[in-house]
């Protein structure tokens, strides 16, 4: 038993070495006077400087986090409201046709859809640039936000909604007041992750960036071919740190131990 025990432990460590080592590696180097990712001459702040004196860097990073927040907030009120008029259609036959579509737009490949927003564009006469992406974004992260809140409304018994319909409460109220607070961890888990595919976003963002705008995905492709320097490794890592300070702040926060209210004794 000791022996079976010991061996997901010593999976996950190696799995977990896989994953962050590559990212250690990175940030390791980006304290390296030398300039290079081959040898380690001396310590130094200078790339982590860089990054704040680059404005377009700042600018390109900026971008990037607006299109994400916005592409995510936008697709997951569309998408809210697409998944329960998909669970609530009372024809089978059109409501798997709808989740059907749904998951076609969830496995087709980023380049096909990169070119098919493209060709769209470029037909109905949209400059490619700010728009173009956030268009693209807001269409390709709905169908995962449909997806993260569908299992939420099918664990959602009948019967509260026959009891708010029993005790008179209106359509508007039983949205507000049961639906949504019910399926909220659906929702917040479309939103981030819509945020984290936005941010992570090339394939298609490449086809729909134009002159004058780009994310920071299509501007370091756009480095790695004449060489990427040391600043993007700062950069990375300043992005890794937040993240996890983010991560980790709101896992601390959701797991404090609530305090009784004032005046209840236990």
């Amino acid at each position: 038993m000791e022996r079976n025990g010991k061996l997901p432990k010593i999976y996950l460590t190696a799995v977990f070495l896989v994953l962050y080592a590559p990212i250690f590696y990175l940030i390791f180097y980006s304290f390296n006077s030398g300039g290079t990712m081959s040898h380690f001459e001396s310590f130094t702040w200078e790339h982590y400087a860089a990054v704040f004196e680059d404005k377009r860097l700042i600018v390109i990073v900026l971008n990037t986090v607006v299109v994400a927040l916005l592409s995510a907030l936008i697709s997951t009120a569309i998408g809210v409201m697409g998944a329960i008029t998909i669970h609530y259609m009372k024809n089978k036959a059109m409501r798997n046709a709808m989740l059907s579509m749904n998951s076609i737009l969830m496995v087709s490949p980023d380049v096909i859809i990169g070119a098919s927003f493209l060709i769209l564009f470029t037909l109905v006469g949209i400059k490619l640039g700010f728009a173009s992406v956030l268009l693209s974004h807001i269409a390709f992260s709905i169908p995962i936000v449909v997806i993260m809140v569908l299992p939420k409304l099918q664990e959602m018994s009948p019967t509260l909604i026959d009891a708010a319909l029993d005790l008179g409460a209106t359509r508007k109220e039983i949205m507000s007041r049961v639906i949504l607070p019910f399926i909220k961890p659906g929702i917040f888990a479309g939103f981030f992750l819509a945020l984290t595919y936005s941010l992570d976003d090339f394939a298609v963002t490449f086809f729909v960036t134009g002159n004058g705008f780009s994310t920071l995905s299509v501007e370091i492709y756009s480095m790695a071919r004449t060489g990427v320097t040391l600043t993007i490794n700062a950069l990375s890592g300043l992005i890794f740190v937040i993240t996890a300070g983010l991560i980790l702040g709101y896992y601390f926060i959701s797991n404090r131990p609530k305090t009784p209210a004032a005046g209840v004794k236990r």
